[in-house]
């Protein structure tokens, strides 16, 4: 059984998802955007006079960002799960927010590190751990373990996972070109149809996994 997914299922899926649930997407972007700008804002405004807050503002900046995306993910999920998803979701960080904190250091340390080996391998990295995020909120793994199943998961399809990664980009910028606005119907568009294939890349590795004999103990 080979893996395999289609990118225009994903993106029809995400974009009637998004058309179906718009002004609930056009609230959590708008509150996720505002949230994530304060503290930005702040240090930006603090540059020259004061570097030190302007520092405790950046790591506050990057922790406001890692609850936003715990959040995205928890929303994605459910809609391809075809559960309710409610605003409260956006805040769902307690249970994941540590093990996510380790997860992405952990991922930047291992893409960075490939960067630094002639960028190549940081590309193949990036997309082999790529969903680890999502093994630790959907599966509620540790961060290493998480790493694995997304090796697991990508394993055999990171080419088409190249390409769906580009596919996903253009269509942001294609939203940001229409005055930013269009990013209100890309993004949930795109984060959608991100977990609408780790959703399906994950059963069919389980799938396989179930079909391979275990060896003897």
């Amino acid at each position: 059984m080979n893996k395999d997914f289609s990118i225009r299922e994903a993106v029809k899926f995400g974009w009637n998802t998004m058309k179906s649930n718009f002004w609930f997407f056009l609230g959590i972007l708008i509150v996720a955007w505002v949230i994530v700008a304060i503290p930005s804002g702040i240090a930006t405004l603090l540059q020259k006079q004061s570097p030190g807050f302007v520092f405790l503002f950046n790591i506050i900046t990057w922790v406001v960002q890692l609850i936003v995306a715990i959040g995205f993910i928890r929303i994605a999920l459910r809609f391809v799960d075809n559960e309710k998803a409610e605003f409260n979701d956006l805040f769902s960080f307690p249970p994941y927010f540590w093990r996510y904190l380790g997860g992405s250091i952990l991922y930047f340390l291992i893409v960075a590190g490939g960067m630094i080996l002639l960028i190549i391998p940081g590309i193949i990295w990036a997309i082999k751990f790529q969903y680890y995020g999502y093994g630790i909120i959907d599966q509620n793994l540790d961060p290493v373990d998480a790493l694995k199943k997304s090796s697991a998961i990508t394993n055999g399809i990171k080419w088409e996972l190249f390409g769906f990664g580009i596919v996903l980009a253009l269509i942001n910028i294609l939203g940001a070109l229409v005055f930013f606005v269009g990013l209100f119907a890309t993004v949930p568009t795109t984060l959608v149809a991100y977990a609408f294939v780790y959703r399906r890349l994950l059963q069919q590795t389980e799938a396989i996994q179930a079909q391979t004999p275990q060896p003897a103990t």
